[in-house]
């Protein structure tokens, strides 16, 4: 998988779906989290960092965490362009490797968790990289058919909103939220147009 992120890196921004989006969760999460100036964030799957500048004036610093070089060297292009001084983009692969240099106030995420093999270990993970009261916001589908993606995706197709919200209260979090938040539509090779949902998950350590 991120083979293919390091192939559509370069492109990945001139799809407006993927700003639409973005905007639609950083305005979901502004609502249902109070965030404060001083916060200490990371983005999971950062991609070309797309929801960190989003939220970019909220925080005093974001990491920017993937797993695909390619994307995060788009992401580095993007920082160094906009002079952007508190980001830290970090080529790093949370699922094969536990990170030890530093905690988190809030870790968010986009579109990345359906892409992970073990969720319930990842949510275990973000857990322990919060500091206490800190806040954990997950972007994803909800449960979907399969068509999303292209026949050699072997990921997770969507999540059920109470599955999701058992593995945060699993994991130690409280008080999991879920709410719509976004729909990305497509057409099939009928032209008929298909409705994919976006959710967004947020619970507090």
């Amino acid at each position: 998988m991120t083979n293919h992120f390091d192939q559509v890196a370069q492109t990945w921004d001139n799809n407006p779906i993927h700003w639409e989006r973005t905007h639609a969760i950083a305005a979901e999460m502004l609502k249902l989290i109070a965030l404060k100036k001083d916060m200490n964030a990371m983005e999971f799957g950062s991609g070309t960092g797309l929801l960190s500048f989003a939220l970019k004036e909220q925080f005093a610093g974001i990491t920017l965490m993937d797993s695909s070089i390619e994307m995060n060297n788009q992401a580095k292009v993007k920082i160094a362009a906009t002079e952007t001084t508190h980001f830290t983009p970090l080529h790093f692969d949370l699922e094969k490797n536990d990170f030890t240099l530093e905690t988190f106030d809030i870790i968010f995420t986009q579109m990345a968790m359906h892409h992970v093999k073990d969720v319930p270990a990842m949510i275990n993970k973000f857990y322990g990289l919060l500091n206490p009261d800190g806040f954990i916001a997950i972007a994803d589908l909800y449960t979907e058919d399969g068509s999303f993606h292209d026949s050699n995706f072997d990921g997770h197709y969507g999540f059920d909103p109470d599955l999701m919200k058992n593995a945060l209260l699993n994991a130690g979090f409280t008080d999991p939220v879920l709410v719509p938040c976004f729909e990305i539509k497509r057409s099939d090779s009928n032209n008929t147009e298909k409705v994919f949902p976006v959710f967004l998950a947020i619970a507090k350590k």
